[in-house]
């Protein structure tokens, strides 16, 4: 399995930098390269995804670089054990700019205890020497029913 995620990461660039994609069509795809990125952690996977002026804020209120989030999760020190979108969709405000806003269910775990809840967020991507790259994430968790 991880083999076939790691091969559809590396190709991934390749769908992204196509004239006949949609920058819709292309940045799903970027984001589901994302979220199997970080259910199994690849150095290049994630390297290629994501943006080198990266700040991910999460739901804690940690917020991590690139090279701090991508050795939390190569490390093992934090696993995403399951994601999965309630809600996903993207506004172009400028060009070469997307925002993904939505909500999902995340299952993950650290040294700092578990997490499984739905969270709210807001994510930025942009458009990098010809591909779309993971710049920005905040969210917080939303209460229970």
């Amino acid at each position: 399995m991880k083999a076939l995620l790691f091969s559809l990461v590396i190709a991934l660039p390749l769908c992204l930098t196509s004239e006949e994609a949609s920058p819709l069509a292309a940045l799903t795809l970027a984001d589901d390269a994302r979220i199997a990125a970080m259910l199994s952690p690849s150095r290049e996977a994630l390297e290629t995804l994501l943006s080198g002026e990266l700040r991910y804020a999460h739901s804690s209120g940690t917020v991590d670089t690139k090279k701090d989030f991508i050795e939390l999760l190569v490390s093992g020190k934090s696993r995403y054990l399951g994601y999965d979108h309630i809600e996903r969709s993207f506004t172009f405000p400028a060009p070469e700019i997307a925002l993904m806003s939505g909500r999902a269910r995340v299952r993950a775990e650290s040294a700092k205890g578990t997490l499984d809840a739905v969270l709210a967020y807001l994510a930025v991507w942009r458009f990098e020497e010809g591909k779309w790259c993971f710049l920005a994430w905040q969210s917080c968790r939303l209460p229970t029913d």
